[in-house]
């Protein structure tokens, strides 16, 4: 079979496949919560190594302003309150434990006379893959919505805006992972955010190939080792032009 042929050939089948090839169910979005479902902010965050906290606390000089990364061991450690074990815990959470130990020195008058900033998220991630100009790993920070993170990931004119896929692991082998499709230019042009979701510690945000960018693809791939091949016979021809007859 001649190479145009096999280029032939593959592209109908891409094409054909195309149609659907993506493992997408409209109700798994139901996995999903919306912003509007649940209050978004950094109190939910729950933290770990190596992120990086900051202690409010104006009764309490030794510790007001001050920062700690979670070492390895999941602890931070203060003067005067000693070291505490922050990794697995909300802000609020650590709030709760500092206040009980300072309360054992200080009289800290209000309910809650203490706060726990995140000021460094790091140890939380989800991916954006694709056809996109910023692909890979993103900081999750708990407030991260699908709209946000393809905004900042600038899905390129190659990518299949249309069908972008929303995934989400499972970690339990019986348990499928969790997948729905949302048309971003609606979204984004048409500010319809129905499909508008709160993303998760490791989901994956994955920009398709259009029909035709996959057509080129395909057709590059074919044409990569023919080129490599004729490459040593251009050079010697480029030498003799040279050299003259």
């Amino acid at each position: 079979m001649k190479a145009a042929q096999i280029v032939r050939l593959a592209c109908v089948l891409l094409l054909a496949g195309l149609t659907g090839c993506f493992p997408s169910r409209p109700k798994d979005i139901e996995a999903f919560i919306k912003p509007y479902q649940v209050e978004v902010n950094a109190k939910r965050y729950v933290l770990h190594p190596p992120d990086e906290i900051e202690i409010h606390c104006s009764k309490v000089p030794e510790i007001n302003e001050q920062r700690q990364q979670i070492r390895q061991d999941g602890k931070v450690a203060f003067e005067s309150v000693g070291e505490i074990e922050v990794a697995g815990k909300t802000p609020q959470e650590v709030a709760d434990i500092i206040k009980e130990k300072a309360m054992k020195l200080y009289t800290l008058a209000g309910e809650k006379p203490i706060e726990v900033r995140v000021t460094t998220y790091r140890s939380k991630v989800y991916d954006v893959v694709g056809e996109v100009r910023a692909p890979g790993p993103k900081i999750y920070n708990g407030r991260d919505t699908l709209l946000t993170a393809l905004s900042q990931a600038h899905p390129e004119v190659t990518g299949w805006e249309e069908r972008v896929q929303v995934i989400r692991p499972s970690a339990d082998k019986e348990v499928k992972a969790k997948i729905f499709e949302v048309n971003y230019q609606d979204m984004f042009i048409r500010g319809d955010t129905s499909k508008n979701v709160l993303l998760q510690e490791g989901d994956i945000i994955y920009v398709p190939p259009t029909p035709l960018a996959a057509i080129g693809m395909v057709i590059e791939e074919f044409t990569r080792p023919i080129g490599r091949a004729l490459a040593p016979v251009y050079q010697v021809t480029q030498i003799q032009n040279l050299n003259g007859p």
